[in-house]
């Protein structure tokens, strides 16, 4: 697999092991829907594919188990995680492309075996769809309808994205405990896979910090991706690029170096769930190391007068997206998120005492500002 602007090769001894890349479940699934798409118009199943990702890169994928039968066209990625520790690395994204008859332009998506089932509400997703989340269905359609050509002018599509053995993959995630059954689930709003896993990242985010220290930088902003990024370089337009670190999921590293290098002010731009991991004190925030306090969420709903019933909903569901979401849609947001944060940094606090000044810049699931909580307000 290769790209125009950022060169990622498998095998490359010249790269530092634990620093190799990787593509998402999403962009593997896009890709394998292009391949299979392209063969039912073509009559032929390409041995590589030039697929585009979520962020804009274009990537060369092989393609593997290519074939065409019963008037569906198949094609099979084999996802290769980098070097992160991904329980779906070598997970084989399997798509079927078919022919919707007198259909003109509809593009249908659906999961088949060894992808999981939404049962749940708080996941962004329909309860009963296919665990394929927003930004991959929408590089999935992109990528089908980009060598769809003149089908989409009389019929549609019908898309499936199978795992073989995703099922087996999904019980070292917690998708069970999330409502997603039957399989793993579609990801990434990248494309791309960074060792956030590995003593790799973690070393990354320390230089970063240090990289920022050294340029006389007094303040730093921690992200937990780059949409939370994006998100709080438009809070902070003042501060200079090297100030933002995405810290992904070190939040021990990241706030033990800050205090080491003597940063005056810490930032901190993250939704709701890695907020209440935050404030769970977690050292690494990542999925597989922790599951959500639903206690905290329930708390912080309890302190804004939410209904009774609604504060049990939130303390049995099994995501801080549930308790936003319903939270959000009687005008509590703000409220809730307010009082996340000032969880969040009092724990924050706790753990990695020092003279800094801590702030927390909140945004929802789409990196929409929800509220600015200084350190005053919680202490």
């Amino acid at each position: 697999m290769s790209n125009t602007g950022e060169k990622i090769r498998k095998g490359d001894s010249r790269r530092k092991r634990g620093h190799r890349s990787g593509f998402t479940t999403g962009a593997c699934a896009a890709a394998a829907a292009r391949a299979a798409t392209l063969a039912l118009v073509t009559g032929k199943v390409p041995a590589n594919i030039r697929s585009t990702l979520p962020n804009g890169l274009e990537v060369d994928f092989p393609v593997h188990e290519g074939r065409i039968e019963g008037g569906t066209a198949h094609a099979v990625v084999v996802k290769d995680a980098g070097d992160d520790p991904d329980a779906t690395n070598g997970a084989h994204l399997t798509a079927g492309a078919r022919r919707l008859a007198r259909a003109a332009g509809q593009i249908v998506l659906r999961g088949g075996p060894g992808v999981g089932t939404v049962t749940k509400e708080g996941l962004g997703l329909e309860v009963g769809d296919p665990a394929i989340n927003p930004v991959p269905r929408r590089s999935i359609e992109e990528n089908v309808r980009a060598v769809a050509g003149e089908l989409l002018t009389q019929d549609g599509l019908e898309i499936t994205i199978s795992v073989p053995g995703g099922e087996d993959m999904a019980k070292k995630t917690l998708n069970a405990r999330l409502g997603i059954l039957g399989g793993i689930s579609i990801l990434g709003t990248t494309g791309i896979v960074r060792p956030y896993s590995t003593a790799a990242f973690r070393a990354s985010v320390v230089q970063a910090i240090d990289v920022a220290a050294n340029q006389g930088q007094t303040s730093i902003v921690f992200t937990t991706g780059g949409r939370s990024e994006k998100f709080a370089m438009r809070q902070l337009p003042e501060l200079d690029e090297s100030c933002f670190v995405q810290m992904g999921d070190f939040v021990k590293a990241a706030f033990q170096t800050a205090v080491k290098r003597k940063m005056q002010n810490v930032y901190v731009g993250a939704m709701a769930g890695k907020l209440t991991k935050m404030g769970q004190g977690l050292a690494v925030t990542h999925a597989w190391k922790a599951a959500i306090n639903r206690d905290l969420l329930a708390d912080c709903a309890r302190e804004i007068g939410a209904a009774p019933d609604l504060i049990e909903q939130i303390r049995s569901a099994e995501t801080a997206r549930f308790a936003a979401e319903r939270l959000a849609a009687l005008g509590l947001s703000v409220d809730f998120h307010r009082a996340l944060a000032q969880k969040a940094i009092r724990s924050l606090k706790a753990c990695y005492p020092g003279p800094y000044r801590l702030t927390m810049l909140v945004c929802d699931f789409d990196g929409n500002f929800i509220v600015r909580v200084e350190e005053e307000e919680a202490l």
